[in-house]
């Protein structure tokens, strides 16, 4: 299971803005998109934190826009979680243009974890914590 997720994805006329390039929106839809996708390969979809009654929603975002993508580049997002805490957890994220490595974004969300039936904050499983490995800072 990769601690580094790589999660891929080409633009389509849909992600462009009147500029002509990503809508600053859609790198946000991207970053969770592939937060998901990682946390699934983990054994962690969405059913199984429905199971469990509580899983990660988000804190906030921090996106820094380094390029622009257009439509037909091919996008990778790698993804890993840089950082577990009592209640909450800190994935990092970089987007590269697959054509010629160029960096698009880096992000970074913090996913408090939460029970379902409050929202009220609730300590990371054991189970859930594990299943992550933490990975150093690539930013």
């Amino acid at each position: 299971m990769p601690a580094v997720y790589e999660h891929h994805l080409t633009v389509t006329p849909e992600h462009i803005d009147r500029l002509g390039h990503v809508n600053n929106l859609e790198y946000l839809r991207w970053a969770l998109a592939a937060a998901l996708a990682h946390s699934a390969a983990q054994g962690w979809p969405a059913e199984k934190y429905e199971q469990l009654g509580a899983g990660f929603v988000v804190r906030s975002h921090e996106i820094k826009y380094q390029q622009s993508a257009f439509a037909g580049d091919e996008v990778t997002v790698r993804t890993w979680v840089a950082d577990f805490r009592r209640l909450s957890c800190l994935r990092r994220y970089q987007m590269i243009r697959r054509s010629d490595g160029a960096l698009l974004v880096t992000a970074a969300t913090e996913w408090a974890f939460v029970k379902f039936d409050n929202f009220s904050l609730a300590r990371i499983p054991p189970e859930v914590a594990s299943a992550f490995e933490i990975v150093a800072d690539k930013t």
